[in-house]
């Protein structure tokens, strides 16, 4: 498998994720709500959590996941190494988090259903969301949604430094950010189906029944659902769906989706050139943050969407 040495993040960062950044820091209460964060939010708590509740992995404690994902953070040049721990969980789930001291969650679910590959991809996928930098505002949404859900704010306010538009600003771009990792996950991978297949089982996978699923019906899946926006309808429908209209705002895109755009990543011109060697270094930096540059007019366009979905769900609580 291919290593990328000293490659920046911003060499394979989606650009829908650079442009959601763009846009939710310059949302109204962003400045406020980061320094908020910065001043009761802390790291520590949540790293003891995990040292007395899971275990960490290393040499000796699951030595095979932990030799995967030493290759991995040597595949996309992350320095100093982050922790990784495995939690009791029959959620197929895992996690990122953290900034000065990066850190992985990978559930049990994830390690019984997934074979070696596709656990591979996963890992790839949470290093590519440290790599790119993702973990502080990630957890900048979190902590937003706790203390908003804490004061009962129906309008997730919390006066005027959490809005609805702004939540809905930190899920926009929350969604787009899986986008970026998904790259990271097939630069390492350097192979399309391990990463589509994990795809696919996370959106339905059954060891039981495991030899009943088939990879292209999957893909025929995918493309079925992008022909859905044919009808102007079925688009509203989902952007609606993805922004809270069935009572909660998703925080991943549907697999189907992100299906979709890494399957036309993999066969750009963009990716054969880093598989080359071409690419965008940041020598020994390990995770970066490159400022991200985005047009007035993509900024202003995600505004009015937000607007005009505020505007459509208090059509829909009228109409109840």
């Amino acid at each position: 498998m291919p290593t990328y040495t000293g490659i920046s993040s911003e060499a394979f960062r989606h650009p829908l994720d650079r442009q959601a950044e763009q846009a939710l820091r310059n949302l109204p209460g962003f400045d406020l709500i980061a320094r908020k964060f910065v001043e009761f939010i802390y790291e520590r708590p949540q790293f003891i959590y995990l040292m007395g509740n899971t275990i960490q992995v290393g040499p000796r404690q699951y030595s095979t996941i932990y030799q995967m994902f030493r290759e991995c953070v040597r595949d996309l040049d992350i320095y100093p190494e982050p922790t990784l721990f495995v939690s009791q969980d029959p959620q197929a789930n895992s996690y990122a988090l953290g900034q000065e001291n990066p850190y992985i969650v990978i559930n049990t679910g994830i390690l019984d259903l997934l074979d070696e590959a596709e656990i591979r991809a996963v890992l790839a996928h949470e290093l590519g969301h440290i790599k790119c930098g993702h973990t502080i505002l990630i957890q900048m949404a979190m902590w937003a949604m706790s203390a908003a859900s804490a004061l009962g704010e129906l309008t997730f306010g919390i006066g005027n430094i959490v809005t609805q538009g702004l939540i809905y600003g930190f899920f926009e771009w929350r969604r787009k950010a899986e986008l970026s990792s998904d790259r990271a996950a097939l630069l390492v991978m350097d192979d399309l189906n391990p990463v589509m297949s994990t795809m696919m089982k996370l959106s339905g996978g059954s060891n039981k029944y495991a030899n009943e699923c088939s990879l292209q019906e999957f893909i025929k899946q995918s493309e079925n659902y992008q022909a859905l926006d044919e009808d102007g309808l079925n688009q509203l429908y989902k952007f609606l769906i993805y922004n809270g209209a069935q009572g909660t705002l998703l925080s991943h895109p549907f697999p189907v989706e992100r299906l979709h755009y890494l399957r036309a990543w993999a066969v750009s011109e963009e990716y054969q050139q880093i598989r080359r060697g071409n690419y965008q270094r940041s020598p020994a930096s390990g995770s970066v943050n490159v400022a991200a540059e985005s047009s007035a007019n993509e900024t202003e366009t995600l505004r009015r969407q937000i607007e005009e979905l505020q505007r459509e769900i208090n059509r829909m609580k009228r109409s109840e």
